[in-house]
């Protein structure tokens, strides 16, 4: 057992015993015994992975997919839910906007997707818009190079909750366009508002343009999950 550690098989080694057992009462070959060993490793090695990811991420505890109402909630879009889970998404580098009344679900479903792209490998930071801002402006006059030890500037998947809760001033706006236009060229979004993108220069400090800017980027390729109240 300590040649296994000696190895970094942590997990085998308090197991052997059993392993041992279930290798003779099944009768498994020497190639299925290193199989079934290397196989609990590894399990045991991704549950740490995701466990370190989740920490990392900021994502908010027992938000998942099988703790979801659906029941309460019918008007959630189900199948849709269920294709982005799959998390191609991530890899065809779109964006996702929720939107829909308060109360809906929205904060649940974009966590529990982000829980599912942490379980496929991916690195997400999560955000709500407030707290982002805070970091954003801390970091405003950072240099670029330096940024890309920033999670929200680095990781596979960016969730942005509550855009719409509060306005944002003008230098607030530009900090946030300068940073949707970085993250776009680098990676997948995950947004909830609950308003409609027509309402949404009342996020942006009234200003047309710069929402425009802003949308431009963000719908250029996107998919909408619109949740009925």
């Amino acid at each position: 057992m300590e040649k296994l550690r000696a190895l970094g098989l942590e997990y085998p080694a308090p197991a052997l015993p059993e392993l041992v057992e279930t290798a003779a009462r099944d009768d498994l070959s020497p190639l299925a015994f290193l199989d079934l060993l290397l196989t609990g490793h590894l399990a045991r090695e991704d549950e740490r992975r995701v466990a370190t990811m989740l920490k990392l991420s900021a994502l908010p505890p027992g938000k998942t997919l099988e703790d979801f109402d659906w029941g309460f909630q019918p008007k959630a879009g189900r199948p849709q839910i269920e294709v982005l889970s799959t998390c191609q998404y991530l890899r065809d580098n779109t964006i996702v906007l929720f939107h829909g009344p308060p109360g809906v679900g929205q904060s649940h479903l974009s966590a529990a997707l982000g829980v599912q792209a942490i379980k496929n490998g991916f690195s997400v930071a999560h955000f709500v818009l407030d707290d982002l801002m805070h970091v954003v402006k801390a970091d405003a006059a950072t240099p670029p190079a330096r940024l890309r030890a920033r999670r929200y500037f680095n990781c596979a998947l960016l969730i942005i909750d509550e855009l719409g809760f509060r306005p944002l001033d003008h230098i607030e706006v530009n900090l946030f366009l300068r940073r949707v236009s970085t993250r776009c060229e680098r990676g997948s979004m995950l947004l909830t508002s609950h308003k409609h993108v027509r309402d949404w220069p009342e996020i942006f400090a009234g200003d047309e343009i710069l929402t425009t800017a802003i949308l431009d980027r963000l719908l250029h390729h996107v998919a909408v999950v619109h949740i009925d109240g």
